[in-house]
């Protein structure tokens, strides 16, 4: 089974390489490192961080330089973040992880790009009414899409071994942003319905599969007014795959569509370029129609699946890769992440228990989150549970 920890550029620059590195090999034991490629807005706490303890991560920033001439002329394009000045830890961490016999990652967040979003509404999920959701890029929009496709090309020249591939489909109405706030209850039909995309691109490819699009938004559009506007009407329950004659639910299953073939494109390039793809579902099996997420679908576009195996028990785990299992994804072509927390674990007996039921159902990679944002105990049971 391999084995890596996800983490931050700034863990790499902050502690310097012989320390960041040394503690992967000689307290966490793994074979690998999955470091944030690009990532998204956040405020963390780093309880071992030699330089910080609260740390605010910029919004939408790479953390590696981008070739200008690979991006001459577009309007989405990586920008640096501020946090590694002139420096390139992708450049870095790869010069070090081969002189180490490691494998680098690159935790990549797709769509999810609070940066490029505001900066190019235009490129953003457009809701029924047409407020456009500028923490997310549309993945049905061309630009984004060629985007994402020459962001894997370009990670291909650090040597990376997998693009773990997060926020690659479309989000809900609560995905995060700071400060957001709902005083009236909306309920959780009205949520769901103001998550979904309509914006041009995303009408066009449900009207090319014979869906009316436009009648869609109509029907959609009426019952948020309906239920916006009374309380007694937004607590109502809701078969969503019969509003508009059944309509919203063809208009959905073609925004899988969409997810799909972008995450097939993607796994090509990356294949074209020696690396694999996995396709990060962080909420599983039932819970990602609204976001384009076909399970079955994307077993088959993408090298891998991921998932959260954020559990208290093995037991637990093990449910999780069942659930994936009944929904088409084979547990030898998942990996699975765990937090080595006491959040999670009350030792390294629990962990290695985890990741028993791993090596047992064949699931063949296991990752661990987040390195910056964990006690360096925490890398010791990653270890001791990893050599039992």
């Amino acid at each position: 089974m391999e084995s890596s920890v996800l983490a931050f550029a700034t863990d790499l620059l902050d502690e310097g390489p012989d320390t960041f590195f040394g503690n992967l090999t000689d307290r966490a034991g793994v074979g690998g490192v999955t470091l944030a490629s690009v990532y998204h807005e956040a405020r963390d706490v780093f309880p071992h961080n030699p330089r910080r303890v609260i740390q605010y991560l910029e919004p939408g920033a790479a953390y590696f330089r981008p070739d200008p001439a690979r991006w001459q002329g577009r309007r989405l394009a990586p920008v640096p973040s501020t946090a590694i000045g002139d420096r390139d830890p992708f450049a870095e961490a790869a010069a070090e992880a081969r002189r180490r016999g490691l494998k680098l990652h690159a935790w990549t967040v797709f769509c999810h790009n609070d940066r490029l979003g505001f900066a190019h509404p235009d490129c953003a999920p457009a809701n029924a009414f047409g407020d456009r959701h500028r923490t997310e890029l549309c993945p049905a929009h061309p630009e984004v899409r060629e985007y994402a496709r020459t962001l894997v090309a370009e990670l291909a020249r650090y040597g990376v071994d997998a693009i773990r591939a997060e926020s690659l489909h479309f989000h809900g109405l609560r995905h995060g942003y700071h400060h957001e706030r709902y005083f009236e209850e909306l309920g959780p039909a009205a949520e769901a319905l103001l998550g979904i995309c309509f914006c041009t691109h995303c009408r066009t490819a449900a009207a090319d599969t014979g869906v009316p699009a436009d009648d869609v938004a109509e029907a959609v559009r009426t019952e948020l007014r309906r239920r916006l506007a009374d309380e007694t009407a937004a607590a109502e329950p809701a078969a969503l795959d019969e509003l508009a004659g059944g309509s919203l639910a063809a208009y959905v299953d073609a925004s899988s569509a969409t997810v799909t073939s972008l995450a097939a494109d993607l796994s090509e390039e990356a294949r074209r370029h020696g690396m694999r793809l996995s396709f990060m579902d962080g909420g599983g099996p039932g819970k990602g129609w609204l976001s384009g997420i076909d399970l079955p679908a994307l077993a088959k576009a993408a090298d891998r699946i991921e998932t959260f195996g954020y559990a208290k028990t093995p037991e637990a785990v093990r449910e999780k890769i069942a659930a994936f299992a009944l929904h088409g994804v084979r547990p030898q072509d998942m990996a699975v992440i765990l937090r080595p927390m006491a959040s999670d674990c009350d030792g390294p007996e629990n962990l290695a228990a985890k990741i028993t039921v791993l090596r047992e159902l064949g699931v063949p990679e296991v990752e661990f989150y987040n390195y910056g944002l964990m006690r360096l105990s925490s890398l010791d049971r990653i270890g001791a549970a990893l050599a039992t």
